[in-house]
């Protein structure tokens, strides 16, 4: 995923549920953000904090929480590798 156009003219709103989110020694950035004082859907990028990658999703989300569930739930899902590179120790 790429991340979406930025307008250095504009300032960002950064929702409150923006911030570090950390699991299994992993620490990643979330931001959630969209153009302050729109209306506008809310945009989801991902920063690996070692690596300095980010991830961003192509769609847009209608609130903020629904931006952090989409993000949780890829953590459930697939665990922090999408967001830093690095597969998780096999268990056997």
């Amino acid at each position: 995923m790429s991340l979406p156009p930025m307008d250095d003219d504009r300032d960002f709103e950064h929702s409150s549920l923006s911030g570090s989110f950390s699991r299994g020694g992993e620490t990643v950035d979330v931001e959630i953000y969209r153009y302050a004082g729109t209306q506008d859907p809310w945009q989801l990028v991902v920063v690996d904090l070692s690596s300095g990658r980010p991830t961003a999703w192509a769609q847009t989300f209608a609130t903020d929480q629904e931006a952090y569930a989409a993000f949780t739930a890829m953590v459930e899902a697939d665990g922090m590798a999408p967001f830093t590179g690095v597969a998780p120790p096999l268990r056997h």
